[in-house]
């Protein structure tokens, strides 16, 4: 169940969803379907939902809480996706076993939030660290990343954001740089549209790949309209990941951010995956991820004049743009392919509602 991501998550849907059923299971997925334009896949129950945006949540999570209510007798258990669904949960009768699946360093995610005024960021965060404490003696737990371990008691599973890597991939082009991705000024849009200025007289496209927040469409169509990039909106995850096949490079593109800094890089993964060199900014995981495969560069925080030069001279050395790839390729089949996560995934459920392996 979520309220605030999209229906087609890759994490949500196409790794957790998908390695239930694939186990034999039957899901029943209930998400903003009509929100967000998009309708089931044919592998799952849908229930359509409100989406939360913005301010605009605690009606969303009274139709979550409907819907719980109607189906507590008819599920073994529920994993909900948001913060804001430990409302639609917290104090139903004869409940069945919930897991709460935690994608982000939620009280660090707040500062974020353009729709939060300032002053009430301080006192949000502290009832952010209050809720999932509560939580935490409630239900089960799942976590995204090692990382967010030190904000609980106890230890709980790891599933991380990995993702499925092809048997084989293309190499890398030498006319398109692509990002993958939630797009967002905190997220480099800004820079994103810059490079793809600075890019255009060599004849390299930036290509974007995901759905914007508000305050960045406006940017992003006055920004393809003057031909600086191309903007695809967004992608289902699996339809996505075929545009980064043949790419120049990935950009990843983060700001120095509190909820950033111990977070792994999805895209950078993902990137790797389909045999792409990668750019980043030097967030530490990504500068971990990348010295470590040799995988790709590392720029300075908001210099797009670094990103434009860094992407020049990969397309200008064949040997090291595909040497980079398909190190990073190695790496992540070795070592980030998610059907490794998928099966400590699905025995970790299973356990928890007394299915013996």
């Amino acid at each position: 169940m979520t309220v605030v991501h999209h229906p087609e998550d890759a994490r949500i849907l196409h790794r957790q969803i998908r390695a239930l059923v694939d186990a034999g299971h039957e899901v029943t997925y209930a998400a903003p379907y009509s929100a967000r334009g998009v309708v089931p896949r044919s592998w799952v129950n849908g229930v359509d939902l409100p989406r939360a945006a913005e301010r605009r949540r605690m009606s969303a999570v009274r139709a979550a809480r409907k819907v719980f209510k109607s189906m507590r007798g008819k599920v073994d258990m529920a994993l909900i996706h948001d913060p804001e669904l430990l409302f639609a949960v917290a104090g139903v009768r004869n409940r069945p076993t919930v897991v709460w699946d935690v994608h982000e360093d939620t009280p660090a995610t707040l500062s974020l939030k353009p729709w939060l005024p300032a002053l009430l960021r301080p006192p949000t965060r502290f009832v952010a660290r209050m809720l999932e404490s509560w939580a935490e003696r409630n239900f089960h737990l799942l976590l995204a990343e090692t990382a967010y371990a030190g904000r609980f008691r106890e230890a709980h599973l790891v599933v991380p954001n990995e993702t499925w890597v092809p048997d084989t991939v293309s190499p890398p082009g030498d006319d398109r740089v692509v990002y993958l991705g939630w797009l967002s000024e905190a997220r480099g849009v800004r820079e994103a549209i810059e490079v793809g200025r600075l890019l255009r007289p060599h004849r390299v496209v930036v290509e974007l790949i995901g759905y914007a927040d508000p305050q960045s469409r406006r940017m992003l169509a006055a920004a393809v309209e003057e031909g600086a990039l191309e903007w695809r909106d967004f992608m289902p995850n699996d339809e996505a990941l075929k545009r980064l096949d043949g790419a120049l490079a990935g950009l990843s593109l983060l700001h120095d951010e509190p909820n950033y800094r111990h977070s792994m890089p999805t895209k950078i993964v993902e990137y790797m995956a389909h045999g792409i060199p990668v750019i980043t900014t030097p967030s530490p995981r990504a500068v971990e991820l990348i010295e470590r495969y040799r995988s790709g560069v590392v720029v300075p925080w908001s210099d797009p004049q670094a990103v434009a030069k860094a992407v020049l001279a990969l397309r200008d050395n064949v040997e090291e743009r595909r040497n980079a790839g398909a190190r990073g390729y190695a790496a992540a089949r070795g070592n980030h392919h998610w059907p490794n996560s998928a099966r400590r995934f699905v025995s970790q459920l299973e356990a928890w509602n007394g299915v013996k392996p």
